[in-house]
Order: C-alpha cells, then sequence, then structure tokens
C-alpha cells in the first residue's frame, strides 16, 4: 500500500477505520426509526379512507399494493433500491398510542363512528407480508420494487410512510453511486452536507445512503454512530482566522512521537522551518499571514498525528502553503505523520498540481519521502459535473468532499416513487390514465432478471406468480411494459428472482444487512451492469418487459373495463 492510499484510509480523526455500530448505536437505530418515522407520520386521507373501507366492512379484505418509479433519475440508465431496512422496523413497531387515537378524533370529522378508533387502537403490521428487492440492488424504472400485502385498511394507511422512507433514501443513494462513477475509483469521496441538507432527518437520512451509494466517509458525527460509517474532518476557516499572533499558541510544546519525554519548541522548530522552505520555494516572509501560522501550530499541537489544515484563508501560494510544509516538516522530525491539506476555493486542480510540486521539493530537498504524497483535499461546490471535469485535466487531488449538491439532489429533487393497489379479494386491479405512462400493471407479479452470457443483466420480466419461472437458455415471449405493444423473443443466459419474502406475520424474515454490507451489495450490484446503461450521459433504456399472459389480462381488463361504461342502462 502506497503511502498516499494509507493516509487516506487514516483521514479521519480517529483510528481511520470503520467502527460497526454497538449495541448501544443498533438500540439507538430502533429508537430513531420510531422517533422519526411515527404511525401518525401519513397523510389524512389514509385515515378517511380507512374509514371508509372499515365502515362498509371491507377493511380486512385481502388486498396487494405495489410501490415502484416511472423514470429513472438524473436523465441516467438506473437507480438504487434504499430504505428498505428502515420500512421494516417501522412495519415491526406499527401501533397506534392511546394520545395518536385521541389526536385522530380531534381532526377526523365528527361523523367518524367512535368504534372505528377502538379498532385503530388495535391495530398492527401482524397480518402484512413484504416482499421486497434486496436493498443496495440496481433498479430500473416501472419494476415493482416492493409488494405490500395484507388487510385492506392496514396496507393503505402504510403508504405515505413506506413512500416516505424509499423515495429519498433511493434518490441520495444513486445520486452518490453517480458521483463516485464521475470521480473513478482512484479517489476517496467525504460527504460533507449536513449543513446543507432539508432538515436533520434529511441530512442523517442523506450521509446514510451516500455511505451506501460509494462514498468513504462523512462529516456527520450522528451518522457515525448509528450505522458505523468513518467520521472526518479537521478545520474551517473560522479556527485560523480566529488566530492573529503567535502569542496565542498555548502549549508552545510538542513531545517527539519516538518516546523521548523532551518538551520541543515548536514554534521555535516551525520558525527554523518556514525560513528554509522560504528559501526553497523562493517565497517572501514578509507576505506570510502569522496568524494562520499560529493556528496551524495550535493545531498540530493538538493532533500531530492527523494535521490537515485549510490552507487558503489568507493566500495558498503566498501563506498557507508556505505555513503547512514548515508546520508539516516539524512534525516529521518529530516522528510525526501529518496527513496533508485541505484547498476550498478557486481553481481546485491548478492549486493542487501547484501543491503537489511543492511537496515533492521538499520531499527531495529535505530527504523525506513521505511528504511527496501528502494528501490533497478538494471541496468547493462540487457538482457531478465538476466531479467529471477532474478526470479531464490535469490535477493531483487525492479526495473531495461534496455538500449541497449531493445532499439536495439539485438535478432532481424527488425519485417520484408511487404506491398502487394492483389487487384486491384476488382479483387484478388496474388504474387507466389518460397519460398511458401512468397506467398500472394489475396482478400479483414475480419479478425475474434476465442476464446475457456475460452476466449483465438486459431485461427485468414482470410475470403473474402462477406462471412458471422462466429457464435459463430458453426463449421466452414478452411485451414492452409501457409504450408499443410489439411483441419480442428473448433467450437469457441466467435467470433470477428479484424478490424476496422479508416481513410477514409481524417478524422480519430476511437478515437486516449493516450499512457496510449494504454498500458492498451495492458495488457488486453497480459491477454487474453494462457500461453502456451506467453511462452517466446518454445512457442505453434498460429494458423492462411484461409476459404474455400478463399481456393478455391487461388487455383483457382494459376492453372489460369498456364493456363496462354502460352499467347505468342495466336493470
Amino acid at each position: 500500500m502506497s503511502q498516499r492510499s494509507r493516509r487516506q484510509q487514516n483521514m479521519n480523526l480517529g483510528k481511520g477505520n470503520m467502527a460497526a455500530p454497538s449495541s448501544q448505536s443498533c438500540t439507538a437505530l430502533e429508537r430513531s426509526i420510531r422517533e422519526r418515522v411515527p404511525t401518525l407520520l401519513t397523510d389524512l386521507y389514509q385515515f378517511t379512507m380507512a374509514y371508509a373501507y372499515w365502515r362498509s366492512g371491507r377493511h380486512n379484505e385481502p388486498a396487494v399494493f405495489e410501490l415502484f418509479f416511472r423514470d429513472n433519475p438524473f436523465g441516467g440508465g438506473f437507480s438504487l433500491f434504499s430504505g428498505m431496512h428502515d420500512c421494516l422496523l417501522f412495519l415491526r413497531s406499527f401501533r397506534f398510542t392511546d394520545e395518536d387515537v385521541e389526536y385522530l378524533r380531534s381532526v377526523l370529522p365528527p361523523a367518524t363512528d367512535p368504534a372505528f378508533f377502538l379498532f385503530l387502537r388495535e391495530l398492527d403490521c401482524s397480518g402484512v407480508t413484504l416482499h421486497s428487492v434486496p436493498e443496495g440492488t440496481v433498479v430500473f424504472a416501472r419494476v415493482p420494487l416492493m409488494e405490500v400485502s395484507g388487510p385492506l385498511a392496514v396496507v393503505q394507511l402504510l403508504e405515505t410512510s413506506l413512500l416516505c422512507l424509499v423515495n429519498y433514501a433511493s434518490l441520495v443513494c444513486s445520486n452518490a453511486a453517480r458521483f463516485r462513477l464521475a470521480a473513478g475509483s482512484r479517489r476517496k469521496l467525504l460527504e460533507m452536507g449536513l449543513r446543507r441538507a432539508q432538515g436533520p432527518d434529511g441530512g442523517l437520512t442523506a450521509s446514510r445512503y451516500t455511505y451506501v451509494g460509494g462514498f468513504d466517509m462523512t462529516s456527520n458525527v450522528q451518522a457515525g454512530f448509528l450505522f458505523g460509517i468513518p467520521v472526518a474532518g479537521t478545520m474551517a476557516h473560522s479556527y485560523v482566522t480566529s488566530f492573529s499572533s503567535l502569542e496565542e499558541v498555548w502549549p508552545q510544546t510538542l513531545v517527539a512521537a519516538n518516546g523521548d519525554h523532551d518538551n520541543i519548541d515548536l514554534i521555535s522548530l516551525t520558525k527554523g522551518w518556514l525560513g528554509r522552505v522560504c528559501e526553497l520555494l523562493g517565497a517572501e516572509s514578509g507576505k506570510i499571514h502569522e496568524g494562520e501560522l499560529a493556528a496551524f501550530l495550535s493545531y498540530a499541537i493538538a493532533y500531530p498525528h492527523n494535521f490537515l489544515p485549510v490552507i487558503d484563508s489568507y493566500s495558498v501560494t503566498c501563506s498557507g502553503l508556505l505555513n503547512f510544509c514548515a508546520v508539516a516538516l516539524s512534525l516529521f522530525e518529530l516522528d510525526y505523520s501529518p496527513l496533508g491539506v485541505r484547498l476550498d476555493s478557486g481553481d481546485l486542480c491548478r492549486q493542487s498540481v501547484e501543491v503537489r510540486h511543492f511537496f515533492r521539493l521538499c520531499s527531495e530537498q529535505f530527504s523525506i519521502p513521505a511528504f511527496q504524497s501528502l494528501l490533497i483535499v478538494g471541496t468547493n461546490n462540487i457538482s457531478e459535473y465538476s466531479m467529471a471535469e477532474l478526470n479531464k485535466k490535469e490535477n493531483e487531488i487525492d479526495v473531495v468532499g461534496v455538500g449541497t449538491h449531493l445532499v439536495t439532489c439539485t438535478r432532481q429533487p424527488s425519485l417520484g416513487c408511487v404506491y398502487k393497489l394492483v389487487e384486491v379479494r384476488g382479483s387484478p386491479r388496474m388504474k387507466f390514465s389518460e397519460d398511458p405512462e401512468k397506467s398500472t400493471v394489475p396482478g400479483r407479479k414475480t419479478v425475474y432478471r434476465m442476464l446475457d452470457t456475460e452476466g449483465h443483466p438486459f431485461l427485468d420480466l414482470l410475470c403473474l406468480c402462477e406462471e412458471p419461472a422462466p429457464k435459463a437458455c430458453v426463449a421466452v415471449r414478452c411485451h414492452p411494459v409501457v409504450g408499443n405493444n410489439t411483441c419480442q423473443s428473448i433467450t437469457p443466459s441466467q435467470v433470477s428472482c428479484l424478490r424476496l419474502e422479508v416481513y410477514t406475520k409481524g417478524q422480519i424474515t430476511h437478515p437486516l444487512c449493516s450499512t457496510a454490507e449494504t454498500r458492498e451489495k451495492v458495488q457488486n450490484s453497480i459491477q454487474t451492469l453494462h457500461p453502456r446503461h451506467k453511462r452517466l450521459q446518454e445512457p442505453d433504456s434498460y429494458k423492462v418487459a411484461v409476459s404474455e399472459k400478463l399481456h393478455n389480462l391487461i388487455a383483457e381488463i382494459r376492453k372489460g373495463s369498456s364493456n363496462n361504461s354502460d352499467f347505468l342502462l342495466a336493470n
């Protein structure tokens, strides 16, 4: 492992490796779900519909809903399914308290039968079954990600909460994956968007799912505690500008890391190195900002093994870089290993090249090989576009910090997941629309992913549950899920069933993965994609189709709906 790679791993202010969530943090996560997603976190019309079902005696009718989205986000070719973990915890804890019910009495119409509130008080999800695509799977538009079945009133009440848990998590995870693809595999990515996120919950969700999507670290301490994500961060410009004189540095001494107990005057040592650095680089000492040097020294004394300051508070080349080199050389002399610098303004590519040049000069002149591999971190309103541009320009940036454009999903604020009824009492249901794109696919279904000879997915096939599963190397007739009705024949080399039963009878039936495990699944899932589907610009459209039997059912329902239009004329 190179020295630069080792510094990338050790960039955070802890031990440099990811800590698994403790039992305390796991308990906190369960509590977090109950607090963030209480049963009342839903739309009022879910209760009015549930009451109408109950009033007519239909509340226990078996029903099936599906959750899906209609278009891949950011003009891309895929999305990443996220949020299932929280959905499962939500289902397991779904219950109305006395306080909840009393509030509902106050907001539902006065004509509501009081017995309905007793019904709500006893309600839970013991009769609900959830089949879902595994969390972290690459998914595509129009594919049902979740199938929620159970008593009609209950599964109706779940709609808004499940959408809320899946929509943003999947969107921001997909956004993070695009940033990772734009950055390439070499650079480390730091999520630092908490202060720009849409509220505390948005910030926490963003930190969690950007890590799942491919980022390496977060600045969010609570996310580190709850989800075991590596946390990173050093100093802001405010820390640098709070100092004005070397007299403010206290303590002024540092003990060498080699065990020598003598206190070394770090100010005097650094001044000596600063003169040598200015001579080497031909810099004017009169332009060096004393307060900046004081800030760097104070921080280096506090964290000599994790010294990574921001160097553009005044001038990178005239002050910040010189001060850093002097302090870093002092730390090396005392057997410490400083980490590097952060650039936060201006032309990051050009500045990073200049900084690396300075590092190499110091390395050669002062015989410190590790100096040339010090980290350079870039943070300056980074977008997906500017991330991609980094790969086109000469630069020496090792770590990129991203905030606003990542967590707010600037290019697309919502994934647009929907939750639609597909079956009641064993009878398929279909929504028609003036816009064909908004029509739904009826019936209870199984979803299969078709793979080509190289293991790349090339088509997702929706079949009715009662149909036999398609087989590898056997031709299958199918129709596009939207658009033209042209029948096509496809022959997969491999076939996999996409959804699993994950919840039934009040119990989670599929093991919950840690955040790190889900992250690994995401990377493996993305690796299976053909390059034409994961291109960031103008990707090929992934095919989603329905079986011939399901296609015929859709045609029959459409025809039946047309024939039933004269029901008012019937006796």
